[in-house]
Order: structure tokens, then C-alpha cells, then sequence
């Protein structure tokens, strides 16, 4: 089983889920455990990338926050936990852009927005460490 850094985890993570499915890669090397960044949008990150990463399999995909239901879903999860007279209004949000923040706008209005972040945050956590565990990788806390 190779290790992980929890923060370069987390980070990567960060940096995939930040733009659409598939404009930012990150992988880690399942040999030594070391995060390679990629982004269609930017060359910077291609100085260090090895050249078989999206061939070899001795490299693992971090996962977008969608592949781990922790975009719209998680919302709509949160939603029927802690706002549930809101739950039409929320899922409307996600007919058109701007869905997020929309979003954000009501949680500051009805005074749960940092609930809201600890809720996103504990699930992530979760959904990592999960996704980690089914793919045989270790997590090393800082």
C-alpha cells in the first residue's frame, strides 16, 4: 500500500473539483505516492509530469467532486437536512448557471452558511478517505 500526503490529497482534490470534469488532472504514482498536477488550460504544470502518466497504470486519477457526489447532490443532501422548505427552490438553482451561488445567497439568508461548510467539508473528508481506501492508497496526516 503506497502513501499519500493528506494535504497534497486535499489539495489536488481542490484543484480538480475547482474547474469543469476534466480541465484540471491531478494523478497520484502508485509506486511512490507523489502528486503530478495537469491542466488543459495551463503548460506550467507539465514541467515535472512523467510521459506514460495517462497510459501507465501506475497512476490513479483523483477523482472529481462529482464522480464522489459531493457536487449537486451533496447540496441537495444538505438541503433536505437543514433547509427542507427550501429543497424545490435549490433544485430549481440547478436548471441554469450560477447554481452555486444562488445557493450561497440563501444559506447567508437564513443564517446557515457556515453550517453549510462544515457539512461540505466533513463529507469530502469522508469521500476521500473512502475513495483512498478502495483504491489501496494510505493517508499520511501532516
Amino acid at each position: 500500500m503506497v502513501a499519500v500526503k493528506h494535504e497534497d490529497l486535499s489539495m489536488a482534490f481542490d484543484f480538480v473539483s475547482y474547474a469543469a470534469p476534466m480541465e484540471h488532472n491531478a494523478y497520484v504514482s502508485l509506486d511512490t505516492g507523489k502528486v503530478y498536477w495537469a491542466s488543459d488550460s495551463n503548460d506550467a504544470f507539465d514541467e515535472d509530469i512523467p510521459d506514460d502518466l495517462e497510459t501507465s497504470d501506475r497512476y490513479l486519477a483523483i477523482p472529481h467532486k462529482n464522480d464522489l457526489d459531493l457536487g449537486r447532490t451533496l447540496v441537495l443532501r444538505f438541503v433536505a437536512q437543514e433547509l427542507p422548505a427550501s429543497y424545490d427552490q435549490v433544485e430549481g438553482f440547478f436548471q441554469r448557471q450560477g447554481a452555486y451561488s444562488r445557493f450561497k445567497d440563501l444559506l447567508r439568508r437564513k443564517g446557515v452558511l457556515e453550517v453549510w461548510y462544515t457539512f461540505e467539508a466533513d463529507s469530502v473528508e469522508r469521500a476521500l478517505r473512502q475513495w483512498c481506501a478502495e483504491n489501496g492508497l494510505e493517508i499520511l496526516e501532516a
